[in-house]
């Protein structure tokens, strides 16, 4: 089985990363939530922890090898985990990660039903199904931060969840990187980007804003 892959990222589709080593390009499926990252990262090389499996173009019809990239093997972690529930297959799973997976396991924890059958593919029985299924198994996934000022507890837009992972595909902790972001959300209200969350946190982290 191929668990990971570490080469040249040197195609992108909003569906596939195309990743070349050794005079091999390996093509796997990708989730959305992962593209910005992923397209600044073209022709430089990544790192993917990948899962393999087997899908049919018909059913009884020919079995054709799949893998599926993800950039942080928690992020693998909670997609098997997600995947188990009934009626939630690798294919819709996928689609369903438009949003960073710990944004999903948070919602998870919290029971919000009308959060995730915002997720493609995901109505609101299936939306009830993940959470009786898995509440309570996600939690290490959440993004459910200490606190930040005594007693706080933020919650990241989307924006902000992205510009965490950014942050920690870089090599700072993910618990700094929630921390910089949840201090930088503190002091500006007019930020908008994934990118200039980045620069916010930074600011932070440098001492710069306090």
């Amino acid at each position: 089985m191929i668990v990971r892959i570490r080469g040249i990222l040197s195609e992108l589709t909003e569906e596939t990363a195309i990743i070349e080593r050794d005079g091999i390009a390996h093509e796997a499926l990708v989730p959305a939530y992962a593209y910005s990252e992923l397209a600044a990262s073209v022709g430089t090389e990544i790192t993917l922890h990948t899962q393999e499996y087997l899908e049919a173009s018909t059913p009884g019809g020919n079995m054709t090898p799949r893998l599926i990239g993800f950039l942080r093997p928690e992020d693998r972690a909670f997609f098997k985990l997600f995947t188990t529930v009934k009626g939630l297959g690798t294919r819709k799973g996928l689609r369903a990660l438009a949003t960073p997976a710990a944004r999903i396991a948070s919602d998870i924890e919290r029971g919000d039903v009308p959060s995730l059958k915002k997720l493609p593919g995901i109505g609101a029985r299936l939306a009830e199904q993940i959470v009786a299924e898995l509440r309570g198994k996600v939690t290490e996934h959440a993004v459910l931060s200490g606190p930040v000022e005594a007693g706080a507890k933020p919650e990241f837009s989307e924006d902000q969840l992205v510009a965490v992972e950014i942050i920690a595909q870089w090599g700072d902790s993910r618990g700094d990187a929630q921390r910089w972001v949840a201090r930088a959300a503190q002091l500006h209200k007019d930020v908008k980007g994934p990118d200039e969350w980045v620069k916010a946190a930074y600011r932070v982290k440098g001492g710069a804003e306090r």
